[in-house]
């Protein structure tokens, strides 16, 4: 996997919209300003915002193609060092027809982003890219109040100071969906609450797991099933599986259904351990335990599959930031989740 160049100040950094035009919107527009205010007074990064990124949700929507448009330009352009995406939505998939892999392949550059992100990380990763799971405009960079401290923390452990060998830390704060504050201006100061965390939890497993992480936001899988994104069983062998639930809240069953799909599939013999990310819900906690014993140690009779759950990535607040492609390790003993080499150049 190519891994890109760490961030620097005074390097130039472009804003994508590949799923929801969001961030164009009129009542949304002051996260552009705080996140772009954000990134140059505090990082010394030079901010450009794509051609197309600011033109809100209805044109973008009528235009997959001008949203691929930015994200090759940006790529092609030996000047933009990294790539961060605006914020998710639902139809990233309708891009595919427009990717040209060889410009991904050819100039490799940080790209981050989550939620329907995943199909773009997807096809960082057909091109052989390195891609940082987490960090969008909307959500992260523009957080209100100030970028909290775990989220910082790995921002920096990641992007701009790369560390040798680095065991990732749980958050000891957090919370839900039903905590969220809502995107408005007159909200700019109020900071999200926060509750304690209770950590990582192996839910099986012993001894340690290691592997190259792959995966996302498993909503978004199911637009990937069968298209040239999608990695075959083999492709999936070694793998650490990355797997976190979105804002929609989906039920034990369905999150059931999805993993004997996988089953199903080939993926969870072939993989060498799960990272599941901290529900969205706090009343998903338990039930979302259950079905991961159920399906992967009973029904897939994989009871020593190594299953770190509850860790901050994706949609539960805070969130950290996850390179994809590089090699993690799982210590069932220790409790600790650990990217074995440097994030970036």
């Amino acid at each position: 996997m190519l891994k890109p160049q760490r961030l620097r100040p005074g390097d130039k950094v472009a804003i994508v919209s590949l799923s929801s035009g969001m961030l164009g919107e009129p009542q949304f527009f002051h996260k552009y300003h705080l996140a772009k205010e954000r990134l140059e007074r505090d990082y010394g990064l030079q901010v450009v915002a794509m051609p197309n990124a600011l033109k809100g949700r209805d044109y973008l929507y009528r235009h997959p193609e001008a949203r691929a448009q930015d994200l090759m330009d940006a790529f092609r352009d030996p000047e933009i060092r990294a790539v961060f995406c605006a914020i998710g939505g639902d139809d990233t998939i309708r891009l595919l027809p427009c990717i040209d892999f060889d410009v991904l392949r050819r100039n490799p550059k940080i790209f981050t982003g989550f939620s329907d992100t995943t199909t773009n990380h997807f096809m960082m990763y057909k091109a052989g890219l390195v891609s940082y799971y987490g960090g969008a405009i909307m959500t992260n960079w523009a957080e209100y109040g100030a970028i909290n401290e775990y989220t910082a923390d790995a921002f920096d452990k990641t992007l701009f100071h790369p560390q040798e060998c680095w065991t990732i830390p749980a958050s000891d704060f957090c919370s839900y969906e039903t905590d969220k504050v809502w995107w408005d201006e007159a909200n700019m100061d109020r900071i999200i609450p926060r509750f304690p965390n209770t950590g990582y939890e192996i839910l099986q497993g012993t001894g340690k797991a290691s592997g190259p992480l792959l995966g996302g936001c498993i909503d978004v899988f199911e637009m990937l099933f069968g298209t040239s994104l999608w990695p075959s069983p083999e492709e999936w062998r070694g793998k650490l599986l990355l797997l976190e639930t979105s804002e929609d809240d989906i039920g034990p069953d369905w999150l059931t259904w999805f993993l004997r799909g996988l089953q199903a599939q080939g993926v969870l013999h072939a993989i060498n351990g799960i990272v599941v990310g901290k529900p969205g819900y706090a009343d998903k906690l338990e039930p979302y335990k259950e079905v991961y014993r159920q399906v992967v140690g009973f029904e897939a009779g994989l009871p020593n599959l190594p299953i770190l759950y509850n860790v901050n990535v994706g949609h539960a607040y805070p969130i950290g930031l996850f390179p994809l492609g590089l090699e993690y390790e799982i210590d069932c003993e220790a409790n600790t989740l650990t990217l074995l080499e440097p994030a970036a150049r």
